[in-house]
């Protein structure tokens, strides 16, 4: 089977070489109406991927251009948009006069119709005030994806992006689980996660974990980075995750209502309404989501409900400010963890009653763009955060039933406020146009973590988070504030109109603290406390650092890009490292911050639309990577698994994407976009191991959470107002922990198996007011499960959803 994925890859790759022939060129000079050539001026063929700047003088040239009808826009600051039809059957030049406008657009705004992307692109190498030139990047088009999004549902929207390990955590897409490359996919915690450009994690620096993720029906665009988005975004090993939320008609339009209604399986219920317009200089959007259902596992209903609003306000053509607030509320109880036995068994059974989580999250933002001048511009965002989240039931071992006791109550607050500042610099070397990113961030988060027992009410099966935590029957209580001021630049030296070089450099000052108590509670295998004391902890640790990376880029014609970089990465240990009331885990004292670097060696490209492709080899250097290992307590001789720092570990693989529209070679037309028919396929080969250490349990074991191979590939169908998608996604085997064990009696640690699962999805546009969405999630009815939670969803395997079925109707006004 692995023969025939690597071969149907290659020979869509010895395909594109072979489409490539035949290109012509097209170019000429842009000037005004007095014969002044035009600087900076942007030249582009309409839903293609052809595209360039001219250069002081006006002249641009595009390359590998297959014959066919093409519109050309060309557009620049201060002139009036310039639209041209042209018929290209060999190489032109075309000499073409722009007129002065009034008017100053503060950006280019890309709509997401207006790509023949099937539901992926890339980020361009400049956009607003970022630079993304020489990095690995992706861009998920959720208006072209065809799949569940009222379920959040990752493997579709996620397809094409490769050497994802996905976690599913529940069947209504509630918190996302994602890692890449042999990293950690709990929560997204080793990505940088932004909404429109700013943080929504718990705390960014001291707890990034990401409770609240965006409903894929209120998202865009999803923008990832990865490898050296460290030095724009944080020290982070993962990169970063953008998600872009929808904002609006952006043309003069009073108001603009969508409702979208689903129900699926299980008693899943979704309904999901926005209205938006734009009327002279205000552009606003709004919207509300309430999802709910049973789930497919006893004890596993849910409860959530997201809001949003934006408002952009634009004050003249230079400035404009936006305004927006995100709340999201979800009670949700949780069926807990199954040993390897209750699931080989049945996977559906659920041994836990008593388990809920509760989360409140507040986001506020308030955004400034300015455009200085026309070389000059300036985004400021100013972000807080305000939330909670709740934990309460039984976290003692699956493999022990739950005796009825109060249960465990774990609390906590999160007020983190920021602001991040960049500056953009276009400028000229030689007439080659160049970027300079300037940029500030400061933050401060402060968390108070509350874990303990409740009061006697807790014994019951009920939700009640309502009661408080007394010092005396805590087993932490803690203050966790931390600061960080960072200073970052990125520049683009373009050496040739092809060739360009990207150094970038990032100054941190990180100071963690934490104040408060743990108890050291000593139990018996029956769960008999027979020995407990409470420790006063007061930590200050501050950090100062620089990590600097270097990132190229080739781009000889839209059909070949060459990138690459390197950068330095850091994480410093954060709250749970600190201390853990989790009674599966203890935590080393003595823990050191995780120093290393990413670096990406790729090749990609677009032929006319038809051939598609990314090929990359990555490697990560992980110094004092921390990991859980098994241990057995010498007293009571319970076996616990212990968070330390392992050893260094070294990631590296080949990622690889590539799609082909295969209608192409039946029609033998480009132009006629009303069908189409994409294969993609989308390979990670992952090699992650532990190295140089001096303990022989851990010497060359695999990483956790490092499967050797993920594979997924699809077919999307497209005719007129219908489409379709179908896709297969494998994940091999893994491990969930350092020593690499099979089997424990606990289910927390132990083998990951394989798994392959189906999907297929369909969209029927009805007329410009209704469209139907139909899909099948686990098409196979496989019985499968991704993690084993060491906590919350569990303890223990978390059984994935048998097949379900879903039916959206949405109409748009």
């Amino acid at each position: 089977m692995k023969h025939i994925f690597t071969l149907i890859f290659l020979l869509l790759t010895i395909t594109s070489f072979n489409l490539s022939a035949q290109n012509f060129t097209v170019q000429g000079q842009i000037k005004t109406a007095s014969g002044e050539g035009i600087p900076g001026v942007s030249v582009s063929l309409k839903k293609t991927h052809h595209s360039a700047v001219g250069d002081q003088a006006g002249n641009y040239s595009l390359t590998g251009i297959k014959p066919a009808a093409y519109t050309m826009e060309i557009s620049a600051v201060g002139y009036q948009l310039l639209v041209r039809t042209l018929k290209v059957s060999s190489s032109l030049t075309l000499n073409l006069v722009m007129e002065e406008s009034v008017k100053q657009l503060l950006d280019v705004k890309i709509r997401a119709e207006d790509e023949e992307t099937f539901g992926v692109t890339r980020l361009k190498a400049v956009e607003g005030t970022t630079i993304n030139a020489g990095k690995k990047s992706e861009v998920i088009v959720l208006n072209d994806v065809v799949g569940n999004m009222a379920t959040n549902n990752t493997r579709q929207i996620y397809a094409k992006v490769a050497g994802l390990n996905i976690w599913e955590n529940d069947g209504a897409g509630i918190q996302l689980g994602i890692g890449g490359r042999g990293l950690n996919p709990n929560r997204i915690t080793n990505f940088n996660t932004r909404q429109n450009g700013y943080d929504i994690s718990a705390d960014a620096l001291g707890y990034p974990e990401s409770y609240y993720s965006p409903p894929a029906e209120l998202v865009d665009r999803i923008e990832i980075l990865r490898g050296a988005a460290s030095l724009q975004y944080g020290t982070q090993f993962g990169g970063l995750i953008n998600f872009k939320l929808k904002e609006g008609p952006t043309t003069d339009k009073p108001i603009e209502v969508i409702s979208r209604e689903t129900a699926g399986s299980w008693g899943f219920f979704n309904t999901t309404n926005s209205i938006a317009g734009k009327i002279k200089k205000v552009q606003y959007y709004a919207l509300f989501q309430h999802k709910s259902g049973d789930g497919w596992r006893p004890n596993s209903g849910f409860n959530v409900n997201t809001g949003y609003a934006s408002v952009i306000y634009t004050i003249n053509d230079k400035l404009a400010v936006t305004v927006q607030y995100t709340h999201m509320n979800y009670l949700a109880q949780q069926p807990g963890g199954l040993t390897d036995a209750q699931f080989a068994e049945d996977p559906r059974q659920s041994v836990r009653a008593r388990n809920w989580f509760k989360v409140d999250w507040n986001l506020g933002a308030a955004i400034l763009d300015f455009q200085i001048n026309d070389h000059l511009k300036l985004n400021s965002r100013f972000f807080g955060l305000s939330a909670d989240r709740d934990a309460l039931g039984d976290l003692d071992f699956i493999n022990r039933p739950d005796p009825g006791l109060p249960r465990d109550l774990y609390k906590d607050k999160y007020s983190n406020y920021g602001n991040e500042t960049r500056l953009l610099y276009a400028y000229n070397i030689n007439n080659n146009p160049q970027n300079l990113l300037l940029g500030v961030r400061a933050y401060r988060g402060h968390t108070d973590r509350q874990q303990g027992i409740g009061n006697d009410g807790s014994t019951g099966n009920s939700s009640d988070f309502d009661y408080v935590i007394s010092d005396a029957n805590a087993y932490s209580k803690y203050n966790f504030p931390n600061y960080n001021l960072a200073l970052f630049a990125e520049n683009i030296f373009k050496i040739s109109p092809k060739f360009s070089v990207i150094p970038g450099i990032r100054f941190e000052n990180i100071i963690t603290k934490a104040d408060g108590f743990y108890s050291n509670i000593k139990k018996d295998q029956a769960g008999n406390i027979f020995f407990s004391e409470q420790i006063q902890e007061d930590r200050n640790s501050s950090r100062r650092f620089v990590i600097a990376g270097l990132g190229l880029s080739y781009m000889q014609n839209e059909a070949i890009q060459l990138y690459g970089n390197i950068s330095q990465n850091y994480r410093a240990i954060n709250f749970n490292d600190i201390h853990s009331a989790n009674p599966n885990i203890v935590t080393n004292p003595n823990l050191k911050d995780e120093k290393g670097y990413s670096a990406d060696l790729g090749m990609r490209g677009n032929i006319s639309g038809i051939f598609n492709y990314d090929v990359s080899a990555f490697f990560i250097n992980y110094n004092n990577r921390i990991g859980t290992v098994q241990q057995v307590d010498p007293v009571s001789f319970n076996i616990y698994r212990l968070r330390t720092n392992v050893s260094q570990s070294r990631n590296l693989g080949l990622e690889s994407f590539a799609e082909l529209e295969l209608l192409h070679f039946i029609t033998h037309d480009i132009t006629n976009k009303n069908t189409r028919v994409s294969l993609f396929t989308n390979l990670a080969l992952i090699n992650a191991r532990y190295v140089n250490s001096d303990e022989p349990a851990y010497q060359n074991k695999k990483v956790e959470l490092a499967p050797d191979l993920i594979f997924k590939t699809g077919l999307s169908f497209q005719h007129q107002r219908f489409s379709a998608s179908y896709q297969v996604s494998y994940t091999s085997e893994q491990f969930t922990d350092a020593t690499n064990a099979i089997f424990t009696s606990n289910a927390i640690d132990g083998l990951i198996p394989a798994y392959t699962v189906m999907d297929l999805s369909a969209e029927y546009k009805l007329s410009k007011v209704f469209t139907i969405q139909s899909s099948v999630n686990n098409l196979a009815d496989k019985r499968y499960f991704t993690r084993r939670a060491e906590s919350y969803p569990g303890p223990g395997i978390i059984p994935a959803d048998a097949r379900s079925v879903f039916l959206t109707l949405q109409v748009k006004l």
